[in-house]
């Protein structure tokens, strides 16, 4: 049995790694931008690399404070996810980020509502997460932010008085908080067609083989692109979506499925009025990913939104109808999510029924992070 126990200075010391300094993938060369404090976990060592001689949104982080040993893999990944969803708005819009899954995210007139309405829906989840942007952070946004415990702010760029509240030295709460500003976003691909080969993604396998893999983009630009659902089987028969989404509607479905590309599947998103009510991740059925949405707005939720009125979006496919009708139960009026089923003419059928417009993407947004 081992007599190792964990001490908060593990958390917060640097366990660095012997890795080299230049690698080559799939021809391609890399640099080395840093040893990391750790990797997943204290025990684990990670460094990070950079496409050289590129320009990285992510790999070329200015820090404008550092906190204490530097920068984690979970922060990184946490940044990463983060900024991956910001990259698809033109409009002020913040990403909360823990644990590799947006706990909340909004789109507003300013940075500062976007940040709020992106922290209360799910501020318990909050604490000590990650916070992207992609436009400046201003004073009253920072003091916001100091008001409750958080691991990383990156943005594009953050205001004087921005960095005078993130260091000033009379705040205890978040004195080893990390500012970091981030290169262009245009820089990341979103749309299909946009990704280059520096942009697959590795995963290695529990015996070290290696899947190299295309990015996760969507062919969703505008909601000129939202279809209206159809299907067909021997027992509905044809069967179209006849209910109407309102613009506002379209707006928040547009905004639920750029939200889920970065959500670990299952997963669904409730969106109104461009802010997250809930997210439901993680969870091994359909039903039970938009069971969890529900109940953590119940218990959680602390925004001036409500699920009454709300869209949702949905990674997969329905295989049955009772993820529609679970959603339409709480509250859910319009739904985006893939074709595929057996059962599409059957969900859409119901749909109509229950008075939620359904519409099909046309992609399945898996995400095994």
């Amino acid at each position: 049995m081992s007599e190792k126990t964990l001490s908060r200075s593990a958390y917060l010391n640097r366990n660095e790694g012997s890795y080299e300094d230049q690698l080559v993938i799939c021809g391609a060369d890399y640099t080395k931008v840093d040893d990391l404090r750790y990797g997943t976990n204290p025990h684990q060592t990670a460094a990070f690399y950079k496409p050289a001689g590129l320009e990285s949104p992510i790999g070329d982080l200015k820090v404008l404070k550092n906190g204490k040993s530097g920068l984690s893999q979970t922060n990184l990944e946490d940044i990463s996810y983060a900024l991956n969803i910001v990259k698809f708005f033109d409009e002020p819009t913040c990403a909360v980020m823990k644990h590799v899954n947006p706990s909340g995210a909004a789109t507003a007139a300013n940075v500062y509502d976007a940040y709020i309405q992106a922290r209360d829906a799910d501020p318990r989840a909050a604490f000590g997460s990650t916070i992207a942007f992609n436009s400046t952070v201003d004073e009253a946004t920072a003091r916001e932010i100091m008001s409750s415990f958080v691991e990383c702010v990156v943005a594009p760029t953050v205001s004087e008085e921005a960095m005078a509240v993130f260091t000033n030295p009379d705040v205890k709460m978040n004195k080893s908080i990390r500012i970091l500003q981030c290169g262009d976003l245009k820089n990341l691909p979103r749309y299909t067609g946009e990704e280059e080969a520096r942009h697959n993604t590795l995963k290695t396998l529990a015996d070290g083989s290696v899947v190299v893999a295309a990015p996760l983009t969507t062919s969703l630009k505008s909601v000129a692109d939202l279809k209206p659902a159809s299907g067909e089987n021997k027992a509905c028969g044809f069967q179209e979506s006849t209910v109407a989404a309102s613009e506002q509607e379209k707006k928040d479905l547009l905004a639920a499925w750029y939200f889920n590309i970065n959500v670990r599947s299952n997963g669904v998103v409730l969106v109104k009025n461009g802010t997250t009510v809930s997210v439901g991740t993680g969870e091994q059925d359909r039903v039970g990913a938009i069971e969890q949405a529900i109940a953590k707005f119940k218990l959680k939720y602390e925004g001036e939104e409500d699920i009454q009125g709300s869209v949702m979006s949905s990674d997969g496919f329905f295989p049955f109808s009772d993820g529609v009708e679970t959603a339409a139960t709480a509250g859910v009026t319009a739904v985006i999510a893939p074709a595929g089923s057996l059962k599409d003419a059957d969900v859409i059928k119901r749909a109509n029924e229950l008075g939620v417009a359904l519409f099909h993407a046309p992609e399945r947004i898996f995400s095994h992070h």
